[in-house]
């Protein structure tokens, strides 16, 4: 393996200057996060990374609100987690609000969140269909009326193919009542919680 490659190495050469943290993000995407998150105020990411676009999300929500990004970054062969120091990095570079990172699983995030709504939620973690499918019924829940869900790798893009979250975004979000789809940018689809009393809330959602 190429010494430039490893873990260590990359957030040498990102520390220095001479590399930048990677995303898997296209530019239309992250202008797409960048448009719905404005100003929002309880945001939530699952799936971080290097924080390319959890910094994004905290630049530009609102001067009150927080981002929580969840992740367990794993500690690599000389237990640290390179790609969490990257992700710290990120978000210093941003200090609008607050931030936190949190070193879990999403659904053991989920399990300690509460009731606490929030309205604009990142999906960009585990895209196998019993992954997708967790984060769908341990989050849909917890999205206030109006919020956003933005789910990355959603859709079909030219010459890779599908990943189980396409089809499950197919097969189960967009006909999902409770959430109404409103823009969409290369693998992204942008979902919004419909206003609606009559939608299950996270009561029921978890009884």
């Amino acid at each position: 393996m190429r010494w430039f490659e490893g873990s260590a190495a990359r957030f040498l050469l990102y520390r220095l200057g001479l590399r930048a943290a990677d995303t898997q993000t296209t530019a239309a995407e992250r202008d797409c996060l960048a448009r719905h998150a404005a100003g929002r105020r309880a945001l939530v990411e699952i799936g971080v990374m290097h924080g390319v676009n959890t910094g994004l999300l905290r630049s530009v929500m609102s001067e009150n609100g927080e981002i929580v990004g969840i992740d367990p970054h794993p500690k690599g062969r000389l237990g640290i987690s390179f790609e969490r120091r990257i992700a710290l990095a990120e978000l210093r570079r941003h200090r609008r609000g607050k931030a936190r990172l949190l070193r879990q699983l999403s659904h053991e995030a989920a399990a300690e969140w509460g009731d606490r709504p929030i309205d604009f939620l990142f999906v960009d973690g585990d895209h196998s269909w019993a992954g997708i499918e967790r984060d769908w019924h341990d989050w849909s829940p917890r999205i206030a009326p109006g919020g956003l869900v933005a789910l990355h790798d959603s859709r079909s893009v030219p010459e890779r193919p599908d990943l189980d979250s396409v089809r499950f975004t197919a097969e189960m979000i967009l006909p999902d009542p409770r959430f109404r789809p409103i823009d969409s940018a290369d693998s992204l689809t942008v979902v919004e919680r419909i206003a609606d009393e009559r939608v299950a809330d996270i009561a029921g959602a978890s009884g």
